[in-house]
Order: structure tokens, then C-alpha cells, then sequence
């Protein structure tokens, strides 16, 4: 049964990154290549940026998660994708599917549908429309933004959950972490997050570190948003901008504690 984790639990997984330092192979969009990296590195974990389809299965040899954007999407990233989720299935590697701008257009919204139908995925984070374009064939979005508030998707994501036994998070001003029978809202963030491109695709490429350490994609998932929460929240109380947000923001993931977990979590179990 899944389960509301607590503060120490929390940390107890980012403890875990830092000490095992996993490899998370992300095929990821070029818009957020190098600050997913990065933010990758700041939390511990090992980030490798690669799309080529004559190495992928080398790569999910050693890999211990898998990230997939589709931000940057063209008939040869879609080869790579599909082959990538393959090989890291025949590995029991978890895999993130990201499906940014799903909604906006027809090749976005039917990749990821056939990804997700074709199995492999562990799970799916994207924004409110993204998310409800899934399901619904009539949701459209405005690019990478939403029209939607994450409550909005929660039908959505539960049929995607149960239909695909998968988890799913839909990130937003509340972020949810959705199950076959569970939902959790963790309630962390700060609007700042918004004026910064690649902040989504930074979130699934850390629930890819979180996955690789825990057998129970709910719970890594919570994690993994909890800490982007307050990262988010710790490096606006510094920034005086969406610049030097960035730069914040990886300070904050880098220097987290205990401490600062236990006063800022704010999630439920709904």
C-alpha cells in the first residue's frame, strides 16, 4: 500500500544518491541538457547525456535509471526513445517519460501515447495539460505551458496510473504524485520556479536519481519532488531574479540537510 513518507525518509533517499551516485542516462531535449546535468550532479548522482542509438544498449548496461524528454523531438530522437525504453526494459531499468508539450501537437501527443502503450515506462511527470492530453484527445496546450491546474489532471492521471500500472506526477502550483489507489500533494515551491526554462524537465530527471535508488517508484517519485519543492523554495528566498535563481536553485540541492526537509515539507495524503 503506498504511503505518505516522512522528512527522514526523504532524506534518507537523497542520502542514498549521494553515497551510491548513480548513473542516470537521460535522452533528454537540448533546452535542458546541461542545467539537468547539472542539477543531477548537485543532488550526487551521475548524469549521462546520450542519444545515439548505436550505444544505447552499452549505455543501459551500466545505467541504473532512464530519463526520456521528448522536448526536441524529430523522426531520429523518436527511434532513439523507443529503442532506449526497449533496452532499459529488458534490464528492469525505470524509466521517466517526460511528454513535454504533449497536447500541442499531434506527433507530440501520439509519441507518447505509443511509449506508454507499448510498456516500459515507470513513470510519467508532466504538466496539467500534458497529462490530460493522454486521455483526453480534445486537451490541447499552449507549447511547454499549461492551461490547466495540476487538480484539473488527477482524473487523468488516475486512469493512466491504473490503465498503465505506472505512477504519475503532475507538476504545477500544488504538485500531485499519483498511484493505482494513492494520491500525495506536496504543496513546496515558489512561482519564481515558472520564469526558468527546463524547471519540468529538471524534476523528471531527478525522479530518474530517486528511481535508481528505490524499488518503489511512489515514494522515489514524493522524494524527488519534495526536494525540487524546497530547492525551489530556499533558492527564491536568495534570488533577486530568474538568473541568479538558477544558480541558487543548484546550491540548494547541493547543500540540503535534515533540518531543512523536516521545516519545509509540506505534503498529505489525499
Amino acid at each position: 500500500m503506498a504511503h505518505l513518507l516522512s522528512a527522514a525518509q526523504i532524506y534518507s533517499h537523497i542520502n542514498q544518491i549521494r553515497k551510491n551516485s548513480p548513473l542516470v542516462h537521460n535522452i533528454t531535449n537540448f533546452v535542458a541538457m546541461n542545467f539537468s546535468a547539472n542539477v543531477l550532479l548537485a543532488c550526487g548522482a551521475s548524469p549521462l547525456m546520450a542519444h545515439a542509438p548505436e550505444e544505447l544498449e552499452e549505455i543501459l548496461n551500466i545505467a541504473q535509471a532512464l530519463v526520456v524528454n521528448i522536448g526536441t523531438l524529430d523522426k531520429n530522437f523518436v527511434t532513439s526513445i523507443g529503442q532506449a525504453i526497449h533496452h532499459a526494459t529488458k534490464k528492469n531499468v525505470p524509466v521517466v517519460l517526460d511528454p513535454v508539450g504533449a497536447g500541442a501537437t499531434s506527433l507530440r501527443t501520439e509519441t507518447t501515447k505509443k511509449l506508454v502503450r507499448t510498456g516500459g515506462v515507470s513513470v510519467i511527470r508532466g504538466n496539467a495539460s500534458e497529462i490530460l492530453s493522454l486521455v483526453n484527445k480534445n486537451t490541447k496546450s499552449k507549447g511547454v505551458d499549461t492551461n490547466h491546474s495540476s487538480e484539473e489532471a488527477l482524473i487523468a492521471a488516475q486512469d493512466l496510473a491504473s490503465t498503465h500500472n505506472l505512477v504519475v506526477c503532475v507538476s504545477g502550483k500544488v504538485d500531485f504524485v499519483v498511484g493505482k489507489k494513492s494520491i500525495v500533494q506536496i504543496y513546496n515551491g515558489d512561482p519564481m520556479m515558472m520564469r526558468v526554462t527546463a524547471m519540468g524537465c529538471v524534476a523528471s530527471a531527478l525522479i530518474g536519481a530517486f528511481l535508481a535508488i528505490e524499488a518503489d517508484y511512489f515514494s522515489a517519485t514524493q522524494s524527488a519532488m519534495a526536494l525540487m519543492g524546497i530547492a525551489g523554495e530556499l533558492a527564491a528566498s536568495k534570488a533577486n531574479g530568474p538568473g541568479s535563481f538558477q544558480m541558487h536553485f543548484l546550491d540548494a540541492v547541493f547543500q540540503i540537510n535534515i533540518s531543512t526537509v523536516e521545516s519545509h515539507l509540506r505534503m498529505k495524503l489525499i
